[in-house]
């Protein structure tokens, strides 16, 4: 199974069968979300008090440092980085709009994409340049 970390502390975000992250809502409450660690995977988990709509984007932060995960490339994107079984790293950017299905893999070569709303976001980030995913 992968690990994933946070891409400034680069701590340990997932435990057990989770990637935990601190997120925020539209009326700036927060809450822990925990994650399904596999790609495609959209099952997620949180305190049924914590309030939240299909389509509302919520802010994705480390549990840790409490960095801001929002990416370089859309704001509706949160960053975080893979480590596989190899010990290779790559990039992660998935949706932080709730309900919206989203998720990219970049070693730095190639981009590998999952979930039905992908086409909404074409551009990633290889080597030095932005570039489309085909």
């Amino acid at each position: 199974m992968h690990d994933f970390l946070c891409p400034k502390c680069r701590q340990y975000l997932r435990v057990g069968e989770n990637i935990i992250f601190k997120v925020k809502n539209s009326k700036k409450q927060s809450a822990l979300l925990l994650l399904s660690p596999q790609i495609g995977n959209y099952t997620s988990h949180k305190h049924p008090s914590f309030e939240i709509q299909t389509g509302e984007s919520l802010e994705f932060y480390c549990p840790l440092c409490n960095t801001s995960l929002i990416s370089e490339i859309h704001k509706n994107l949160a960053h975080v980085i893979m480590v596989d079984s190899m010990g290779d790293s790559h990039n992660v950017y998935f949706s932080q709009v709730m309900g919206e299905h989203s998720t990219f893999e970049t070693d730095g070569e190639s981009v590998h994409v999952a979930g039905e709303d992908a086409g909404r976001y074409t551009y990633f980030k290889i080597g030095d340049k932005f570039r489309k995913y085909f």
